[in-house]
């Protein structure tokens, strides 16, 4: 009997091997980085605590006296199983460095999208129904501002505004979320805005254009002469056709929120997984860098891969195979 499988299996069948392949990729380009960068590792991470015993130990431990060939094998063997090594600044396991960063990322991820996609919906729909009007063109002009200004800027205009003159935010630092659920609100407002202003404004650009262009189609032509009311003719025929573009640049600034906000999370003392990265740099510590890399790889494989089946549900034209 002929075996059939399921259209979406096979999709994600097909998107598995391609993920593991680009997996392996990125493991296989920051493998090779991390050998070419000068300096060595373990004795900068032993700092003051240097002594011969002590970098022979933790470099034995480490695998670094192996050739390159052997170091990236075992690594490699090592990563499938889920263990990404040991840090070198205080020998607590990457794997799981990384899973008690992750909650704090996912959380500022998930607020400052749904901030961004809560302006830049409105605001992108509005200026292109409005095309050629003053406040349009204020959008525009706002939305250009927003992508001009950087990050960490609109960061410190925020906690000068929210927490230093006004008082009801606190500018920095974590709560979590099943210890403080109203610190952790208080502490993630700030963060959020900031992520979710600078996305929105991105965000807006794109589906302004996205909506300008599908209210030029004749298909929208065609439902205006019937007298279709605006509403009917904006939800149905405009905006809903407008969503695949709209889906990917959400898609895009999801992944890079998940990739970890290096800026933000340093001017907030965030503990995700951008601020990690950036501590993991500054002590050279390898493992850490390689498994952050590693896990930020696949958070946006995974995000394209949730996108590419949201297309599917949005536009029935649109087919997995």
């Amino acid at each position: 009997m002929r075996f059939v499988t399921h259209p979406i299996a096979r999709f994600l069948g097909r998107r598995l091997l391609y993920s593991l392949a680009v997996l392996f990729g990125v493991l296989v380009v920051v493998f090779g980085l991390m050998q070419l960068v000068p300096g060595d590792p373990v004795r900068i991470a032993l700092g003051t605590r240097y002594t011969p015993e002590a970098y022979q130990a933790l470099r034995s431990a480490s695998g670094l006296d192996r050739p390159i060939l052997e170091q990236f094998v075992g690594y490699l063997t090592s990563a499938v199983r889920g263990d990404l090594g040991v840090s070198f600044r205080n020998g607590d396991p990457v794997t799981l460095v990384l899973l008690e960063r992750l909650p704090a990322t996912v959380s500022l991820a998930l607020a400052g999208i749904a901030i961004a996609l809560a302006i830049a919906l409105p605001a992108g729909i509005w200026s292109a129904l409005r095309d050629g009007r003053a406040g349009a063109a204020a959008v525009r002009v706002a939305s250009q501002v927003g992508v001009s200004v950087p990050d960490f800027w609109m960061g410190i205009l925020l906690i000068a505004l929210f927490a230093s003159t006004l008082g009801w935010l606190p500018t920095s630092g974590y709560r979590a979320l099943s210890d403080d659920p109203v610190g952790w609100l208080r502490h993630l407002v700030l963060p959020a805005l900031t992520v979710g202003l600078v996305a929105a404004a991105i965000m807006t650009r794109y589906i302004r254009s996205a909506v300008l262009e599908v209210a030029a189609a004749g298909h929208v032509r065609t439902a205006r002469s019937k007298g279709l009311s605006p509403w009917v003719l904006t939800v149905r025929h405009t905006v809903r056709n407008a969503l695949i573009p709209v889906l990917t640049i959400t898609g895009i600034q999801l992944a890079t929120i998940l990739g970890g906000v290096i800026v933000v999370e340093v001017v907030f003392a965030w503990p995700g997984l951008g601020r990690l990265v950036y501590n993991a740099v500054a002590a050279r510590d390898y493992p850490v860098i390689q498994g952050a890399v590693l896990l930020i790889a696949a958070l946006f494989l995974l995000i394209n891969l949730l996108v590419d089946l949201l297309y599917a549900i949005v536009d029935p034209r649109i087919r997995l195979a």
